[in-house]
C-alpha cells in the first residue's frame, strides 16, 4: 500500500542533508526494493497531488516553500522569542516568532501562525511569523516549588519552558506546604497581563533532596516510573517459563556455549549486564570474537502488554542515584542480565578476523552461555597491566588477548576514518546524605575502549547481515555534516589559524584533531567539530554512521535498555530459525515512525539525565558563592559568554556588562568577543578565571563574574550606555545588544547577522 511510504518520504525530504533527487534516485536512496517501486511511485503521486511535495529543477522532488499560514507546534525560548515547528514540512524549516508575535502561546501549544518574508540572509529567504490562533494547548502540567507571598500561593515552575509563576488557590491546612515540590496543572491559561492559574495534583516532597529533585525531573519530562500490572504479570510469567525450562535443560535447540570461557566487563555499580565476550584462536591463524548479548526478545513477546510498556519507554534512563529501566527489574536485573555463574539465553555474533583484524566472516546464532567471571573496567585494566588479581589463567589470557585484538580493530577503524572527540566526562561524588560534594574525571582505562570496539563491530556485523538479506530494519544513522554545519566549523576554526573545508571529510577532521592534541585550543576545536555534526538517529534509511566511518550500522548490543535493539533481535531470531524470508515486509512508514519515537525518547532521556546532574551540581555550587574557578569558554552570544567548569561540567553565564568599560564586539560565527578599545579578546576554548556570583536552581542558571574585573565591577555603578564616537561622516551608532540576532539560539551559532556590539 502506498501509505507505507508516505511518512518515510516526507521525513527523508525534510532531512538536513537532503539534496533534490529525481524519483528513481530517491527510491534508491531510501532503499526501496525493485518489486516495491510501483507502490513507492504511487505514494509520490499522492504527495504531489496533495501539494505536500513539488517538482523542482530537473524533475527533482522537493518540499514546498513556506506558505503564508503555518500550523505547527510552538517551541518557546526563555528570552521571549520562539519557533513554530510545522506539522507539514516545508523547504524553509521552522518559523521564527519574535517576542511580540507569540500571541499568548506557551511551549508545546499547537498554533496557527501568519508568515511573512523578511528579506534574505546568506542568499536564503528569512521569514518571521505571528501566532494568530492557539488550536490546542500542549503542556499543561509543570513541576515547581510551592511558595507564598502576601497571602497568595503560587508555584514557580522548574526549568526554562515557563518562566512565570502559576497561581494556585485553596491549598488547605492539610495540603502541601511552602517549600514543597509539587506537580501543578494549569486550569486557566494566561491572557494579556495575567498569570496562569492551576491546581496542585501531586505533592512530591520537600525540595532539595536528590530523591525529590530526581522525581521532579522525571515528572517534568513525562517519564514513566511505574509499569502496568499487565506488563509486570508478563514479566513474571516469562521468568517462570525460563526457570522451568532451565530446570529441565530444555534449551537443546540453542548452541550450547556453557563450556566456553566467557566474561563480562562493566562499571563497578552496574546492575544489568547485557553483553559478554569470548575469543577463540583458530588453526588457520584467524581469531573469532564472540559478542554475546542478552536474548531479551525471548522474554518480551511482540504485541504483548510488556512490549507495549517497553516501546512506550523506548530506553532506560540512568540518573546518578536512580534508574528507570525499560523493562521490569525482574528481567533487566535478573534473568536477562548475564550474571556470573548462571545459564543465560543470548543472541551471539561470531566475527572472525585475520592477523590485521580485517573481517573475514560473520555468523549469528541463538546461544546458551555461562559467564565465567564478572570484571570491572578497573580490574580488567589491572590484568592488562600485569596484575592478574588472582584470576584464573584462562581469564587473564582472554583479557589480554581481547586488548590486543581491540587495538588492531581500533587501528583499522581509525585508518578507515573513525573519529574520536576528546571531550571531558566526570563522575559525581556523593556524601552519605546523597548530596554532591565533588566530581572526579571519568575512568579512562583502555578496557573501556576494548568493549566499545567490540560493541561497534557487533552492531556493524549484524547490520551488514540484515542488509544483505534486503530487510528493512531500524538502523542507527549519523549523516555527514551538511554544508551549513561544515561552514560554521570552518569559519570558527579559521580564527584559531586552522583551515578546513566547509565540506568536512573524515580525513581532514582526523588530521585536525591530531594536530591540536595537548594544545590550549584542543577543547574548543573538539567542541566545534561536535557542533558541526548532525544528530544520530534511528531510521530505516540506508544511511551510514559518519563518526564511526561505517556504511551500515544498527544497535544490537543493548536490548535490555534500548527498544531499537530489541527490534533488531527479533529479526536476528527469525534469521537464525530460518523463518526470516516468510516474515511479512516491514511497513516503512511505521518503521520510520518507530525510529522517530525511539530517537525522541533517547533525546528526552539524555535531557533528563543532564538536568538532574545540573541540579545536583548547582545545589553544591550554591554553597560556594564567592569562590573562584578556572573555566573554559564554550559559547558566546550578544548578552555574554558561556563558561563551563571542567571539573563539574556545568555552564554559567558571564554577562558582557561585567567584562569592563569597553565597546564589546561579539562575533558569534567565530566564537569571539573583543573589546574595541582595550583589545581584550575572549574566544571559545579560552580559559577564564571566574567567580560564582549567583545560583538559581529553579531556573537552572549559574551567573559568573570574571575575577580580573569582579572587584572593579562590584565597586562602581553600572555605566550608562553612550553613543559610540563617530569615525567619520555618516558613521552609525552601535547596534543594540540583540539587534539582528533575534533568530539565533542562546549560544549564537551563526544564525544572526554576524556581529553585535555592546558598550558597558
Amino acid at each position: 500500500m502506498p501509505e507505507q511510504y508516505v511518512d518515510a518520504i516526507m521525513k527523508f525530504l525534510a532531512g538536513r542533508e537532503y539534496q533534490p533527487l529525481k524519483e528513481g534516485q530517491l527510491a534508491r536512496q531510501m532503499g526501496v526494493e525493485s518489486k516495491q517501486y510501483g507502490t513507492f511511485r504511487e505514494a509520490v503521486k499522492r504527495l504531489r497531488d496533495a501539494g505536500r511535495v513539488v517538482i523542482g529543477a530537473k524533475n527533482s522532488l522537493t518540499l514546498p516553500p513556506m506558505g503564508s499560514s503555518v500550523v505547527g507546534t510552538y517551541r518557546s525560548n526563555p528570552k521571549g522569542f520562539g519557533f513554530v515547528v510545522p506539522d507539514e514540512p516545508n523547504s524553509h524549516g521552522d518559523l521564527f516568532i519574535p517576542p511580540e508575535g507569540t500571541g499568548g502561546a506557551m511551549n508545546g501549544d499547537t498554533v496557527v501562525a501568519r508568515a511573512a518574508a523578511a528579506g534574505k540572509r546568506g542568499g536564503q529567504m528569512v521569514y518571521r511569523g505571528e501566532i494568530v490562533k492557539i488550536i490546542r494547548r500542549g503542556e499543561s502540567r509543570f513541576v515547581g516549588m510551592l511558595a507564598q507571598s502576601d497571602g497568595a500561593w503560587f508555584v514557580m515552575p522548574d526549568g526554562k519552558a515557563l518562566v512565570t509563576p502559576i497561581v494556585v488557590r485553596d491549598i488547605g491546612e492539610a495540603g502541601p506546604k511552602a517549600g514543597d515540590k509539587v506537580v501543578v496543572e494549569i486550569v486557566k491559561y494566561p491572557s494579556a497581563g495575567k498569570l496562569p492559574v492551576g491546581v496542585i495534583i501531586e505533592r512530591l516532597g520537600v525540595s532539595g533532596s536528590t530523591e525529590i529533585e530526581t522525581l521532579a525531573v522525571i515528572r517534568a519530562h513525562g517519564l514513566a516510573d511505574e509499569f502496568s500490572p499487565a506488563a509486570l504479570e508478563d514479566a513474571r510469567a516469562a521468568l517462570a517459563s525460563f526457570e522451568a525450562a532451565d530446570a529441565e535443560g530444555a534449551f537443546g535447540e540453542r548452541e550450547d556455549l556453557t563450556g566456553l570461557t566467557v566474561i563480562t566487563i562493566d562499571p563497578p555499580d552496574a546492575r544489568d549486564f547485557d553483553d559478554a565476550i569470548s575469543l577463540q584462536a583458530n588453526r588457520d591463524g584467524t581469531v573469532t570474537l564472540g559478542v554475546h548479548i542478552a536474548d531479551v526478545s525471548s522474554f518480551v513477546v511482540e504485541g504483548s502488554p510488556l512490549d507495549a510498556d517497553a516501546v512506550k519507554r523506548a530506553t532506560s534512563v540512568y540518573f546518578p542515584r536512580r534508574v528507570l529501566p525499560m523493562l521490569p527489574e525482574v528481567l533487566s536485573n535478573g534473568v536477562c542480565s548475564l550474571q556470573e555463574g548462571v545459564r543465560r539465553l543470548c543472541k551471539s555474533a561470531f566475527i572472525t578476523y585475520d592477523a590485521d583484524a580485517k573481517l573475514i566472516r560473520t555468523r549469528l546464532a541463538e546461544t546458551l552461555i555461562r559467564s565465567a567471571r564478572r570484571l570491572t573496567y578497573t580490574q580488567a585494566q589491572a590484568i592488562c597491566d600485569g596484575d592478574d588479581g588472582g584470576c584464573d589463567g584462562k581469564i587473564v589470557a582472554l583479557v589480554r588477548d581481547m586488548a590486543g585484538l581491540a587495538r588492531r580493530i581500533e587501528a583499522r577503524r581509525r585508518k578507515a576514518g573513525m573519529l574520536h572527540l576528546a571531550l571531558p566526562q566526570v563522575d559525581l561524588v556523593f556524601d552519605e546524605a546523597d548530596r554532591v560534594i565533588d566530581a572526579v574525571p571519568e575512568d579512562q582505562s583502555y578496557t573501556h575502549t576494548v568493549i566499545e570496539m567490540f560493541m561497534v563491530e557487533a552492531n556493524e556485523a549484524v547490520a551488514r547481515v540484515l542488509d544483505g538479506r534486503k530487510r528493512a530494519f531500524l538502523r542507527r544513522i549519523h549523516p555527514a555534516p551538511d554544508r551549513a554545519g561544515g561552514a560554521r566549523a570552518s569559519t570558527f576554526l579559521h580564527a584559531f589559524g586552522y583551515k578546513i573545508p566547509a565540506d568536512l571529510n573524515r580525513a581532514d577532521v582526523q588530521t585536525l584533531l591530531e594536530s591540536v592534541k595537548g594544545k590550549p585550543e584542543e577543547y574548543a576545536v573538539n567542541l566545534a567539530i561536535l557542533r558541526s555534526f548532525q544528530e544520530a538517529e534511528y531510521s530505516p534509511r540506508p544511511v551510514g554512521h559518519y563518526a564511526l566511518a561505517s556504511e551500515c550500522y544498527c544497535h544490537f548490543t543493548s536490548p535490555i535498555r534500548r527498544y531499537a535493539d530489541l527490534t533488531v533481535h527479533r529479526l536476528v531470531a527469525e534469521l537464525c530459525r530460518g523463518t526470516l524470508a516468510s516474515r511479512p515486509p516491514e511497513d516503512i512508514s511505521e518503521l520510520t515512525s518507530l525510529g522517530s519515537d525511539c530517537s525522541a525518547a533517547s533525546r528526552r532521556a539524555e535531557a533528563a539525565e543532564r538536568e538532574v546532574r545540573e541540579v545536583l551540581v548547582l545545589q553544591m555550587l550554591e554553597k560556594k558563592i564567592g569562590e573562584d574557578f578556572e573555566g573554559v569558554i564554550t559559547g558566546v552570544a550578544n548578552f555574554g559568554m558561556f563558561v563551563q567548569s571542567p571539573r563539574y561540567l556545568v555552564e554559567g553565564l558571564v554577562s558582557l556588562q561585567d567584562l569592563g568599560d569597553d565597546w564589546w564586539e561579539v562575533d558569534a560565527k567565530r566564537g569571539e568577543v573583543r573589546g574595541e578599545h582595550t583589545g581584550r579578546r575572549y574566544r571559545i576554548g579560552d580559559g577564564m578565571m571566574v567567580r560564582i556570583a549567583h545560583v538559581d536552581i529553579a531556573r537552572r542558571r549559574l551567573n559568573l563574574a570574571p575575577v580580573r574585573d569582579s572587584e572593579e565591577v562590584a565597586g562602581r555603578p553600572r555605566p550608562k550606555r553612550k553613543p559610540r564616537p563617530k569615525k567619520g561622516p555618516g558613521a552609525k551608532k552601535p547596534s543594540g545588544a540583540n539587534k539582528g540576532k533575534g533568530t539565533g539560539k542562546d549560544r549564537g551559532k551563526g544564525k544572526g547577522k554576524g556581529k553585535g556590539r555592546r558598550r558597558t
